[in-house]
């Protein structure tokens, strides 16, 4: 009962009408186990059809079912509050995933066998997503995504222009593509969530990367953490269209896709979009060269997709072995190649070649975590990040930045100065 109190009051504005769908753990009536698999990514649902097919067509004493739908997260938190959980979750590593390890959803899988397989790096990353430390792990990372700036191959190869490395290369570059007449980014700030994707490229080299931590913790201040990035956002804006604001994701898209500029700060999950416009394009990326010092500089790389299972799964090895076959090397193949993904599991698979210059980063681990995937939905920071490009006052964005976050953390503060208290 105290799981589901704790969700009563995190979801207070969710409607409890929200579309939803009966739980079918335990056992099926033909005998066979019958897990339910509910996760987040409707673009991926053909693909994980042909797994459900292929998994019920090699398993006798399983049966598979796993369910796409359109507001998964709603729907999920609904079923929540009603005590009707799935048996596994595939969602992303982001501040729900927090929410989820805070109200006791989800079962400890650190006893796993698989998650040997899983680079340390992004397990890491959800350890660091837990408001305060805690014992276990919560979820098997499967697939990631990488952010920074996609960049026209061919055009740059046509004008000779090199990657930059740095921020003053970065720079120096942007003033020589615009003195060749090309623009050198476009962004489409309309859809304020796009307004995320160059603030958090910059923010993982110019901020500690437990800069929400450490906030949480009265350490410091995002006031103090935080200028830089929003320097440098204000000159980025200088090198993009005139009126960002009046354009869209789709059409900043599509302007990429023609060759109307030649970059675009935005994550491989945008080339899908970008191809369905131009499909010939020649697109590869670079991670964004924030540091005046490229040693500093460190790939913007989140859990896109891992799959967690929930406490009240009565059929726990059966849902393990549910994740064994999705992390069977061809499945995760299929799942890079159809939704241009990087591999959470060690191994040897074939990246999409947008993604050749930021091989490197991905082979060392060298990525750090979204820093949005911190942020309480409730503080609105891409509608805050858009209006201070617009109004152009940093000491202002940051001011309010720290109250926001005092205001919509109060609960997790609290969290936190206690665990501080009882662990000294």
């Amino acid at each position: 009962m105290m799981r589901k109190k704790k969700w009563q009051f995190l979801l207070a504005g969710v409607l409890l009408g929200a579309g939803s769908f009966a739980g079918c753990g335990g056992q099926a009536k033909d005998g066979k186990v019958e897990i339910e698999l509910v996760h987040y990514k409707p673009e991926a649902v053909d693909l994980f059809a042909k797994l459900e097919e292929k998994f019920n067509s090699t398993h006798d004493n399983i049966h598979l079912t796993i369910s796409s739908p359109n507001d998964a997260m709603t729907i999920l938190k609904t079923r929540f509050v009603r005590e009707d959980y799935p048996d596994i979750l595939g969602i992303g590593g982001d501040i729900n995933f927090s929410y989820f390890v805070d109200s006791n959803i989800l079962a400890d899988v650190s006893g796993y066998e698989g998650l040997s397989q899983i680079k340390q790096s992004y397990v890491d990353i959800l350890e660091g997503l837990e408001f305060v430390p805690t014992e276990g792990t919560y979820g098997v990372p499967f697939a990631a995504n990488a952010a920074g700036v996609l960049y026209n191959r061919a055009m740059f190869s046509e004008h000779g222009w090199e990657i930059p490395k740095t921020w003053d290369e970065l720079m120096t570059l942007c003033e020589t593509i615009q003195s060749e007449g090309i623009l050198p980014f476009y962004f489409g700030f309309k859809d304020i969530w796009t307004c995320l994707a160059p603030w958090n490229a910059l923010a993982v080299g110019l901020a500690p990367s437990d800069v929400c931590q450490q906030a949480n913790a009265g350490e410091t201040t995002f006031s103090k953490e935080y200028r830089q990035t929003a320097e440098k956002m204000l000159d980025l804006v200088k090198y993009g269209e005139e009126g960002p604001f009046a354009y869209g994701y789709n059409d900043a898209c599509t302007a990429f896709a023609n060759g109307e500029s030649a970059m675009f700060t935005i994550g491989s999950y945008a080339i899908p979009q970008i191809k369905s416009v131009n499909p010939d394009l020649d697109i590869d990326s670079f991670v964004m060269p924030g540091n005046e010092n490229a040693e500093g500089n460190t790939l913007n790389s989140g859990v896109d997709l891992m799959f967690a299972v929930t406490q009240d799964c009565e059929n726990k090895d059966e849902a393990f072995e549910v994740i064994s076959f999705l992390l069977e090397d061809e499945n995760v193949q299929a799942y890079l190649d159809d939704q241009n993904g990087v591999p959470c599991k060690e191994g040897e698979f074939t990246l999409a070649p947008n993604l050749d210059g930021m091989k490197e980063f991905i082979d060392s681990g060298n990525m750090t975590d979204y820093q949005d995937h911190y942020y309480p939905a409730e503080m609105a920071v891409d509608a805050q990040i858009q209006t201070f490009l617009i109004e152009k006052d940093v000491d202002s964005f940051l001011d309010k930045f720290d109250k926001d976050w005092e205001r919509y953390n109060r609960d997790i503060i609290r969290k936190v100065e206690a665990y501080q208290a009882d662990n000294q």
